[in-house]
């Protein structure tokens, strides 16, 4: 007969618990402010080499980079809110693929791009590397 742990989903056995998983998704935020668009066709690419966030679990720093990259319809990011929206994330508990793709779901909100994709390449932790990639408009991909 399987012991209580042994029959615990997996991420319960490691410690984590479903709740940890929607931390960080509605903690606010600075507003991000646009600008209106001159010109059609162009793609614009914003680095942030210094993303920091913290795990909900461990409560330790995470660290990366950040980019956005988008090709604006009517509205640009405006550089000095999206810095100090960014900043919101320092102190917050959230995982990076969250961040990753909150960051995404915000932009696309506040901007209404043609199209939009962001990219979080965060530093080794354990000797593993993570790269995540959102992408807007969000295409499906079968049942979740």
């Amino acid at each position: 007969m399987p012991t209580e742990k042994e029959s615990a989903p997996a991420f319960e056995i490691y410690g984590y618990k479903p709740d940890l998983a929607l931390s960080g998704a509605d903690a606010p935020l600075p507003p991000i402010e646009t600008w209106p668009n001159q010109y059609k066709g162009y793609e614009i690419k914003i680095e942030i080499p210094e993303f920091t966030s913290v795990c909900p679990k461990t409560k330790l720093p995470d660290f990366g980079q950040i980019t956005v990259r988008y090709l604006p319809d009517r509205l640009c990011l405006e550089l000095k809110s999206f810095k100090y929206y960014m900043l919101g994330y320092r102190n917050m508990g959230i995982f990076y693929e969250n961040a990753v793709n909150r960051v995404c779901d915000d932009v696309a909100k506040a901007t209404k791009p043609v199209w939009l994709e962001v990219t979080g390449a965060f530093t080794s932790r354990g000797g593993m590397r993570s790269t995540i990639v959102a992408r807007w408009p969000r295409k499906a991909f079968g049942p979740r």
